[in-house]
């Protein structure tokens, strides 16, 4: 006979990874059409509170996994079909009008827009009167967008809020677009 010691009578904790690989398979399946919008976020927020394996099957069950051939094919499709945009930033890298970030002891945020009273004017009709706002904070370059109807880039994502630029990235106010220097 053994002890009730020798066997766990707790179930397995689920890993980190178990969960990742569930909340994967739920963002696939709502990005494949498998799941709507609401379900997605309903079952996440379940995947998130899950304390067993079995649980986290149950979210899962009815979105068929891909095989492992099916994953490198589609991963190579998407690596592909991603490349050309990526050709193109990388071509016009060189291209850009250059935009100089201010010195390191820039106190004041340097205002972005149309409007005459901003540090850095931009004469263009994509351009917001007030549009973007450059800082130093923690040592960091930090761009904000401040609600601009067409919208600031970084890299060619928009920035919703703020995002932390560096020496060389690609932003855009509008459809005026320029690569961040140093020096």
């Amino acid at each position: 006979m053994t002890s009730s010691s020798e066997f766990s009578t707790y179930p397995a904790r689920i890993s980190d990874a178990d969960r990742d690989r569930a909340l994967t398979a739920l963002r696939d399946g709502v990005a494949e059409g498998r799941l709507s919008q609401d379900t997605y976020i309903r079952r996440m927020e379940l995947a998130l509170v899950a304390r067993r394996p079995d649980e986290l099957a149950v979210l899962t069950a009815d979105l068929r996994s891909e095989g492992r051939w099916s994953r490198v094919v589609l991963g190579g499709v998407a690596a592909a079909s991603g490349f050309p945009g990526r050709l193109r930033r990388a071509w016009q890298g060189e291209r850009l009008p250059k935009l100089l970030l201010p010195g390191h002891t820039a106190t004041s945020p340097l205002r972005i827009g149309r409007d005459p009273g901003n540090g850095l004017r931009l004469n263009h009709e994509t351009v917001s009167r007030v549009h973007a706002e450059l800082s130093r904070q923690s040592g960091l370059w930090v761009l904000r967008d401040l609600g601009s109807t067409n919208g600031t880039s970084v890299n060619g994502r928009r920035v919703v809020g703020a995002a932390v630029v560096r020496d060389g990235d690609h932003i855009g106010f509008g459809n005026v677009t320029y690569r961040l220097t140093a020096s």
